[in-house]
């Protein structure tokens, strides 16, 4: 038994708590548990709820109403004291009905024809495809969210094993100039400014990793892997592989959410011209009233059918000024569709820009990355044989940091650059 649970154990250690996730597996999780994805999910199953709503409205609707009464006053009516014998001239006063009555009334209404039923169920059509298109503008939102946190984590990561060999090399140096001071070679300040150094570089590791617990919560958030847990990455050098774009020729979704709305527009204007026309409907009920006196029991049964024609004549003109801004709103969307998509254009054109210049940019950083390794080799041979000072030591492995930090810096900035035009271009998947 305990071997099975240590199985047991090891199975979810290895395939659940302990999972390391790269960027194709976080993209899953969002799309199945971040929240502002489900939610248009919802929105995607309200529309179509809502359908069914307004579909209901067109079946007959039936009613069933049974009231019990008791009249404390019975209502009478005044009449001529002659129909029942009186002197003419004369009048009377006779009631009518029985203190106690029930009575039961099924009814049925059934519209056949309305103009906003038709109109709503075009606009409904065309909300279903707003929402769709708003959950792919979401979906892409999210995925840039987490990529750009993604690849800064890549990035911090690949800082750290820099600055994690800087401290190494530190190290050595110092047990080395421990040597010298223990020879009476050199001052303690020597040292100290190697110390000094030291601590500067763990302090950096010590932000870094900061930052990075920081984005991994964020990352966890977006996924949906729950608030206060930390998500574990995969550390597979992402930061220096290039993405994969492609070019396809597609109409963006911000750009297909402008045209629906505009579609939309179009629908609402119909609607409302419709409203002009008169509405038709059928109703009819059955009653049944049963009276009660003493001993005395008597019902009633009584039907009717009808046709009700329903047209408004005169509104105010609340229909002609709907008519009016409707023109407004749809001059407005054009001009929105326009505006946006130059805007991406835009971010593309500029995203394509900066991918150029980061790429020199990597290819320079790269260069000189390796000639200030070289130089600071250099410069530990020299100051070996004590021909340079501690300073100078120093300023040549200030150099291969800068370098370092350099090299990192344009790998992220061209990440996040092919990010943009993915994202452009609709292409984050």
């Amino acid at each position: 038994m305990k071997r099975i649970l240590s199985y047991l154990f090891l199975f979810f250690g290895v395939w659940g708590w302990g999972q390391e996730y790269d960027l194709n597996a976080l993209y899953q999780m969002a799309d199945t548990a971040n929240l502002s994805i489900v939610n248009t999910r919802l929105d995607i199953a309200a529309n179509r709820e809502q359908k069914n709503i307004f579909l209901s409205s067109r079946l007959p609707q039936v009613s069933a109403i049974a009231d019990y009464r008791y009249n404390a006053i019975i209502p009478g009516q005044i009449v001529p004291a002659d129909f029942f014998g009186g002197p003419p001239g004369t009048f009377a006063e006779v009631k009518f009905g029985v203190p106690f009555n029930l009575s039961n009334t099924i009814q049925v209404n059934q519209f056949l024809y309305n103009s906003q039923l038709n109109y709503g169920l075009a606009a409904l059509a065309i909300n279903a495809q707003i929402v769709e298109i708003q959950q792919q503008v979401v979906k892409q939102d999210v995925r840039f969210q987490i990529a750009s946190a993604y690849f800064n984590v890549q990035a911090i990561n690949q800082q750290l094993a820099f600055l994690d060999k800087n401290v190494t090399n530190m190290n050595a140096l110092i047990k080395n100039m421990e040597v010298l001071f223990a020879n009476g070679m050199v001052i303690p300040t020597e040292i100290d400014k190697l110390k000094i150094n030291k601590i500067n570089l763990t302090n950096g590791i010590f932000k870094l990793e900061n930052t990075r617990k920081q984005l991994l919560q964020l990352i966890g958030i977006l996924v949906g892997f729950g608030e206060g847990k930390e998500i574990t990455l995969v550390k597979d050098e992402a930061i220096t592989k290039p993405m994969l774009i492609e070019y396809n020729e597609v109409v963006r979704p911000e750009i297909q959410l402008l045209r629906a709305q505009k579609q939309m527009n179009i629908e609402e204007y119909k609607g409302t011209k419709m409203a002009y026309y008169p509405n038709l409907s059928f109703y009819s009920a059955l009653n049944y009233n049963y009276n009660l006196k003493g001993n005395f029991r008597t019902g009633i049964p009584s039907a009717f059918l009808g046709l009700r024609l329903d047209w408004e004549l005169f509104d105010g003109n609340e229909k002609k000024n709907k008519l009016k801004m409707n023109l407004i709103t749809r001059e407005k969307l054009e001009n929105q569709e326009r505006l946006a998509s130059q805007q991406l254009n835009l971010v593309t054109d500029n995203a394509k820009r900066e991918i150029a210049v980061q790429t020199a940019n990597l290819a320079m950083n790269q260069e000189q990355l390796v000639l200030a390794e070289r130089l600071y080799e250099v410069s530990k041979k020299q100051f070996s044989g004590g021909t340079i000072s501690t300073n100078e030591l120093l300023q040549a492995e200030t150099s291969v940091q800068q370098a370092q930090s350099n090299i990192v810096s344009s790998y992220l900035q061209l990440r996040l650059a092919e990010l943009s035009l993915l994202k452009s271009i609709s292409q984050l998947k």
